[in-house]
């Protein structure tokens, strides 16, 4: 019986290489029969792109994209929401050591992921959005796509449950509600600390929600 499981299994993976294959010599045999025409089509629409991505890029500097800046009061939320379709908001308190460290990691995600708008707010400065939100924890870090609040990280809970991830992990954890750009495994989490090389495979992906977790880190500070 696993004999006979086995050989299926290889005629299974023989029959998917020779599709590829086929694919491949397709494509092969498609380009090497491009004409002048042709190119020159697949240039146009390279530089027809290049060009929409520069506007892009042009069109997030204006809305502040690139830099990690605060937001000082509710109102402002509410706008950067509506002009930039991927905002990641760090909801804080200044004496918290630990949104201190979140403030360290989005610096520099700011400058690598400039087509999301990284940014903060003080907690007690905005009380009707933080009850809204629910925010019950500290650091919370609000990830909204096209207006809608897609996905909360509280704490370190998701990060390794320790100060000291990487900012890959931040990263990848913020990814994993689609508003940057990320080409790594959703499914496993990078090194979580500098000291280690550990890597912790997701087997369940988080609940875009909608809902508060159960399982949020006691040692985050109480808002």
């Amino acid at each position: 019986m696993a004999g006979m499981k086995s050989a299926l299994v290889e005629q299974q993976l023989i029959a998917a290489t020779q599709i590829i294959e086929q694919q491949l010599d397709s494509e092969i045999e498609r380009l090497d029969n491009l004409d002048s025409e042709d190119l020159d089509a697949i240039r146009r629409d390279r530089l027809a792109a290049m060009k929409k991505r520069q506007q892009k890029k042009q069109e997030w500097i204006a809305n502040g994209h690139g830099d990690y800046g605060e937001l000082y009061d509710e109102k402002e939320f509410f706008e950067v929401t509506k002009k930039s379709d991927n905002v990641v908001c760090h909801f804080y308190r200044e004496q918290f050591v630990r949104c201190k460290i979140v403030d360290k990691h989005f610096q520099i995600l700011a400058r690598n992921h400039i087509e999301t708008k990284f940014c903060k707010i003080n907690a007690e400065k905005a009380p009707f959005l933080a009850e809204r939100l629910k925010i019950r924890v500290l650091p919370t870090i609000c990830l909204i796509k096209e207006g809608k609040t897609k996905d909360f990280i509280i704490g370190f809970a998701d990060l390794g449950n320790c100060d000291d991830f990487t900012t890959e992990v931040m990263e990848w954890r913020i990814a994993r509600a689609d508003v940057i750009e990320y080409s790594g495994d959703l499914l496993s989490m990078p090194s979580f600390n500098k000291k280690g090389g550990q890597h912790m495979d997701v087997q369940r992906k988080k609940t875009i929600r909608g809902g508060r977790r159960d399982d949020d880190s006691d040692s985050d500070s109480d808002y």
